[in-house]
């Protein structure tokens, strides 16, 4: 794994010298626009309409419509300097607890790890961040702009996840605002009960990319020369009673959960759980 980025995490008047590394990886197919008669890959060139030409990347700059048709060209020199990105510095501004930031500020991750004479500093700010069960907040500059981030304990490493600023996240207000609905104490009796069925710790290991891997089938087999029936999936059935709904998940969910642990300790509680919310909701 090569690094991305070095520079020093800096902590109080403490400076640990740091490697950043991408701690994730799309795996997502990526596929070329093509000529349908020939199937040559498609070329997209860069044209000035005024000067009616291809631009070469020499002649390329960057700038900013602060009205219409009306450019602010700032170098990138500039943009980099704006971004402090030749201090090379995650600075830490605080302390907080992770419960205290909600998961969509999150954005991409990275793993930090110690150059050098970072090692101790290293291991003691992880250590300290452990035991005090807190992360830290702090800013770096990254890709031509300064970015918010949290540096955190993960396993034996710190890592850090750059996050979105306030004004970046879309105001819940801005949704369109409907009534909320009655909702009978039978339906919630219900969908608790769907719910504590349909719980289990988080297993990433168990997540599958279905749509990758169905396509990596198909592309396989066109190599081959074969040709693959692709079934669409069914249309799911509108929901008419919302209770019916909720009663034929909670009764599949157990059963499916009953096979997978081999027990049935759970079957007679949810019997009479939703005998009872049958009965609420009736009234």
């Amino acid at each position: 794994m090569r690094s991305m980025w070095k520079g020093s995490l800096a902590f109080g008047l403490v400076s640990i010298p740091v490697s950043l590394f991408s701690a994730t990886t799309t795996r997502g197919l990526s596929f070329r626009t093509l000529h349908i008669p020939c199937h040559t890959p498609l070329q997209y060139r860069k044209t000035c309409p005024h000067c009616e030409k291809e631009v070469p990347p020499e002649e390329i700059t960057r700038g900013y419509e602060y009205e219409k048709g009306h450019f602010v060209v700032l170098s990138d020199e500039e943009i980099r300097a704006a971004a402090g990105e030749k201090e090379k510095v995650i600075e830490i501004d605080y302390f907080a607890n992770i419960e205290e930031i909600d998961p969509i500020y999150f954005q991409k991750a990275y793993y930090l790890a110690p150059e050098g004479p970072g090692r101790k500093p290293y291991a003691l700010l992880r250590r300290a961040m452990e035991e005090s069960g807190r992360v830290a907040l702090a800013s770096i500059a990254l890709h031509n702009r300064q970015w918010p981030a949290v540096v955190r304990v993960y396993g034996d490493v710190l890592s850090l996840s750059t996050i979105y600023f306030p004004d970046e996240v879309n105001a819940v207000a801005e949704l369109p605002v409907t009534p909320a609905p009655e909702l009978r104490e039978g339906e919630m009796v219900m969908a608790r009960e769907l719910i504590e069925y349909l719980a289990t710790p988080f297993a990433p290991e168990k997540l599958r990319d279905h749509y990758r891997e169905r396509l990596l089938e198909i592309i396989e087999a066109r190599i081959k020369g074969k040709e693959i029936a692709v079934a669409l999936a069914p249309e799911r059935e509108k929901v008419v009673d919302l209770l019916s709904a909720l009663q034929a998940s909670v009764e599949m969910a157990r059963g499916r959960k009953e096979k997978g642990v081999g027990g049935k300790s759970k079957g007679t509680r949810s019997v009479t759980r939703k005998k009872e919310a049958v009965a609420q909701a009736k009234k």
